[in-house]
């Protein structure tokens, strides 16, 4: 359910509103706050939104999350760069007719050669490399993918997958071209998309400019958009009461609210949960967090709704690995994810029984663990981890906090460089095959922990194969307990953020259960 901050508007904008109700203005430049600084501009290679936001409308996909539907669903999949898609019999077979006349921002033609490329890249089969490819297990289940004549593709699957559709609709799947080897795309990407990439200055800017060449005539409305990389709260806010930004995509925290509300009425703020829920990373293969008992510790000292008072003013969710009902489509009921450890309302109860096994390991008032806490230096990340510092020290645990910059986190998760990290679970799609095969599945590039289970592996498997929403959620469920019980990446809670605009923004809906979906911005206009 979408929850909207007292005092405020909430701006619900359907395909309807946008094409019925206003008259689109074509031009002006969109000046967004941008939250941190990225590595490089190649969505492909990165894991996080500062990359992946300012280039999906440089890009296209082959299908799309309908960028006027909030929750994201299979339901809400529509054609791109296809024209539709096709399933065979047996569902190991997923067949695309492309749209003909579609040209890269450089005049070369877009084909069917792209897109198996792109998908080269991705399954590490081509001769080009991708330095990361924190995605590369979303395909473990196709084969190949193979091209008939210049406008078709299909995908060759070892099992059936239905939700391979979810997840080629996902911002972080888009189309690369194949003559552009893949370091070009780190610096400067071509895309066939409605934006084509202009600069992007390191902790300054990234900038965008129109298509005029867009395949959909009449799109893209907007001459370009400007992203001010600025990442401390304080001055971001002041710049947006200023009015130097049209919005602040994400990111408002609820506590600031009132300020929006008395330094800038006008705006038009928006609160969602976001499908990013934060967790506590433990390596399973660095002595002493090998041990099953010292990491049910671990889990038994948090105490989830203060996390959500404190950082979030009471608005917040606590759920397992799969974002809860209303807002995401495959979390578990509150009832049974009550029953997952550490998951007890008696906080009290749960840190005594905590106390108890670490004084059975040896660790006390008078010796306590010390552990280092990782987690990315800025705000949204640093606060739960101050938090779950302070929680741990009650159960003999002396955590160090270690801020590593976005530039140098990824690499540093990619080798394991760790022992303990305050980390969000980046979800580009709500779906069971996204969340278990990206993290958790054995081998997985951002499986960070090292986890390997064959029975949670035949798990994953076997949901992913299940047509039916209801038989499949029940897979799932026996998964995510499987994930709970073995104690290396509790869930902390489903933060609370808003995202804040001024009125004369139009055409841009907010999407309840990703956040990295949503940003092509070909039908956004500024009305003024």
């Amino acid at each position: 359910m979408k929850r909207t901050a007292p005092g405020f508007a909430v701006f619900l904008l359907v395909l309807g509103g946008v094409t019925g109700a206003f008259a689109q203005k074509p031009g002006g430049i969109l000046q967004l706050q941008h939250f941190d600084s990225p590595a490089s501009m190649s969505i492909l290679e990165e894991a996080t939104r500062a990359s992946e936001q300012p280039v999906m409308g440089v890009l296209n996909n082959l299908v799309l999350y309908d960028q006027h539907v909030e929750q994201n669903s299979l339901s809400s999949v529509v054609p791109d760069l296809a024209t539709k898609w096709e399933w065979s019999e047996d569902g190991k077979e997923l067949t695309f007719p492309l749209r003909q006349g579609v040209k890269w921002h450089d005049g070369k033609p877009f084909t069917s050669a792209d897109v198996r490329c792109t998908w080269d890249l991705l399954m590490g089969k081509g001769s080009d490399k991708l330095r990361l490819n924190p995605r590369k297990s979303w395909y473990e289940n196709v084969v190949e993918v193979t091209t008939r004549g210049d406008f078709e593709v299909t995908f060759h699957l070892k099992q059936p997958q239905p939700a391979l559709l979810a997840l080629l609709a996902s911002g972080w799947a888009p189309i690369y071209p194949c003559h552009v080897p893949a370091r070009e795309m780190r610096q400067h990407p071509i895309g066939t998309g409605p934006f084509k990439f202009v600069e992007f200055k390191p902790n300054e800017y990234i900038k965008v400019t129109k298509n005029p060449d867009y395949w959909k005539p009449g799109r893209p409305y907007l001459d370009g958009i400007e992203y001010t990389i600025m990442r401390e709260i304080g001055p971001r806010n002041l710049a947006f009461f200023a009015g130097k930004f049209d919005a602040i995509p994400l990111g408002v925290t609820i506590p600031t609210l009132k300020d929006f509300k008395e330094q800038a009425p006008q705006a038009i703020c928006q609160v969602n949960v976001g499908n990013v829920p934060r967790t506590m990373l433990i390596n399973l293969h660095k002595p002493p967090f090998d041990n099953p008992e010292l990491r049910r510790a671990m889990v038994l000292s948090i105490d989830r709704k203060a996390f959500i008072d404190i950082i979030n003013d009471g608005v917040g969710s606590v759920g397992a690995t799969l974002l809860p009902p209303p807002d995401g489509v495959w979390g578990m009921p509150p009832e049974m994810l009550a029953t997952l450890p550490g998951y007890g309302p008696d906080v009290g109860k749960n840190r005594a029984e905590a106390k108890k096994i670490m004084e059975t390991l040896g660790y006390g008032p008078d010796k306590k663990l010390e552990i280092k806490l990782s987690t990315r230096n800025f705000p949204a990340w640093r606060d739960p981890a101050v938090l779950l510092a302070s929680q741990l020290k009650d159960i003999y645990i002396d955590a160090e906090l270690d801020f590593v910059d976005t530039a140098l986190w990824y690499p540093k998760m990619a080798r394991k460089d760790f022992t303990v990290g305050a980390v969000p679970i980046e979800s580009g799609v709500d779906d069971p095959d996204q969340m278990f095969y990206e993290n958790f599945y054995t081998g997985a590039a951002r499986n960070y922990a090292g986890y390997s289970d064959t029975e949670f592996d035949k798990l994953v498997d076997q949901q992913s194969m299940t047509a039916d929403p209801e038989q499949r959620k029940q897979i799932v469920w026996q998964a995510e307990r499987k994930l709970a019980e073995a104690a290396f990446r509790p869930v902390i809670f489903y933060p609370a953020g808003a995202s804040c605009r001024q009125p004369w923004l139009k055409g841009w809906t907010r999407m309840t259960n990703s956040i990295y979906n949503e940003w092509r911005f070909e039908d956004v206009w500024l009305d003024k």
